[in-house]
Order: structure tokens, then sequence, then C-alpha cells
């Protein structure tokens, strides 16, 4: 998902929610319809059908065939969407990321049914290899390269490394939201520190054709929430644990499936595991800390 427009969206997003009240203590049942015949299904960080179909038709088929359901591509330009076509019904199932799933939650009560690993899945910080910097906490004043404003790993996850280094994000230290250029202005003293996922940094070594010689890590975050697959709160819990069950017993043809696009190398040796919202609480605190409490 490109989150450069987050705050706009997050506004726009409680606007059009408004008269929604937070249902995160109302019984599902409430809204339960008969089992559907047919499941939308949308990944919130990709965007256009053609994209999603490239990626995804090898995953659409085989979830086809495990739920005994017609899976339909539903594709979305962003996790607002997402988020509005599951408040509706119009949306049945979605993958989405830790951050887009806590404000999502937020607003529509979307239901966690499955989380998705990611390895090596935290966020860490990197300094020049002759910096005197040796702490977060040390970067007190300094000025921190990041990926993009949302991002769970370029973002919120070393924010909460910087949190815990007693540092405030408001104040204390300031961000340059600079992407994939990030590394390279580390490089040239444009940033005193890049701040980001560590799958992510290693491909841009990768990429940038730069050695890790010429840096060093001054933090490693802890494992960040992972990835999950949501529904509808439309759908009854009979239908949700049903399938939950059966995403569970075909995990591996699953995931098998999943790496068949190309965009999901991340998804490499991953698990599904239980989804349980509190685990998505880090998320939260980060949101509140950096004074955006008003999305959750």
């Amino acid at each position: 998902m490109k989150r450069r427009h987050f705050v706009g969206f997050s506004l726009l997003f409680v606007a059009s929610c408004s008269t929604t009240v937070n249902q995160s203590n109302r019984s599902f049942s409430n809204f339960a319809v008969s089992e559907p015949e047919t499941l939308e299904f949308a990944v919130t960080d990709i965007q256009g059908a053609e994209d999603l179909k490239q990626n995804y038709q090898t995953f659409r088929a085989v979830l086809e065939e495990i739920l005994d359901k017609k899976i339909e591509f539903f594709p979305v330009d962003n996790y607002i969407a997402a988020a509005v076509a599951l408040q509706s019904g119009q949306l049945k199932l979605a993958l989405t990321e830790p951050s887009e799933y806590v404000i999502m939650r937020a607003r529509t009560n979307a239901v966690p049914i499955m989380a998705i690993t990611r390895p090596d899945y935290h966020s860490i910080i990197a300094v020049p290899a002759n910096s005197e910097i040796k702490s977060a906490s040390q970067l007190k004043g300094k000025t921190i390269a990041m990926w993009e404003v949302g991002s769970t790993s370029g973002h919120l996850g070393p924010t909460k490394i910087l949190l815990e280094a007693g540092l405030n994000p408001q104040s204390e230290f300031k961000i340059s939201m600079l992407g994939k250029k990030g590394l390279q202005a580390l490089k040239n003293g444009e940033v005193d520190a890049l701040a980001i996922g560590y799958t992510r940094y290693k491909d841009l070594l990768n990429s940038d054709g730069l050695s890790e010689s010429e840096f060093r890590l001054i933090a490693t975050g802890q494992p960040l929430p992972n990835d999950l697959f949501v529904v509808s709160s439309n759908l009854s819990t009979a239908v949700v644990e049903k399938m939950r069950a059966r995403l569970v017993k075909n995990q591996n043809k699953l995931i098998e499936a999943l790496l068949v696009g190309k965009v999901n190398a991340k998804y490499k040796g991953a698990k599904l595991l239980p989804a349980n919202d509190t685990d998505y609480n880090m998320i939260r605190e980060v949101y509140q800390a950096i004074g955006q409490g008003n999305v959750l």
C-alpha cells in the first residue's frame, strides 16, 4: 500500500465511518447472514485488477478448492477502500498488514481469521560503520531515514525501538520518509541513521550495490505482528470457524500457492497461526505515541 497520503486517508476514513459505533464488544451474530456461495477476496497492498490476478491467481484457485467456494478478486486502491467494502459486506475476505488491520478493525470490526508469519519480520536501525552513534538513545536530535508513513516495519517498528530507547517521536528526532533512497542518503551523509525493516534493508544493500561492512546495526527490534487474513463481520461465526479450520488443515498448500506470486517472497518459510487481536496492541501504542490516536 502507498502510505504517503496516510494522514489524509485516515481522516477520510474516520469521516466516512463517523456514524459507525466501535463494535468490538458486540456479537458478530447480529450481522450474520446465510453462508455465501461466493467470497470476494482483496489484498490491501495490491492495486489494480491486473496486479492482483498476476500475483494471486494461483492462490485464488487453491483457496477456491480448499474452501469449496467461488473466490472472486475484489481490487481495491488502498486499505481504506477495503475497509469500507468489508463494512458494507461487499468484500468478504482480505489479506492485510498489521498497521492496516489495526485501523480497519477500529472502524469495521473486521474479524481476524488467521495470521501468516513473515520470517525475519523485524525492524533495524543502521548507521555508517564509522559513526560515533552506538545506540538508539544517541539519536536524540538526529535525522533518521524511514520508509513511508504507516509502514509497519519501516515506520511503526522503528518508532517502537526509539520509544523503548526513551525518545519522544514527536519532538526528539527528525524523520525523513525516503523510501528506496534511504540507504543511499545514509551513505552520502544526508541522514544520521536508517530505520527500516530488516529484509528491506538487505534488499537495498543488494539493489544499491553496497556492502554490509559499510554500515553497522545499532538496534534490532522485536518480531513484528504478523500479516493476517480478515473477514467481514457480516459472516456468521459458524462460517468463519469452518473457513479457519480448512485454512489450517491446508496451510502448506496455501503458502506454496502464495509463493507463486512475484511479490510474495516475503512469505517463504511462513506458517499460518491463530490470529489474536491483542497481538496488535504494539501497533496501537505507536499510533498513540506519534499523535495519530484519532485513527483508532
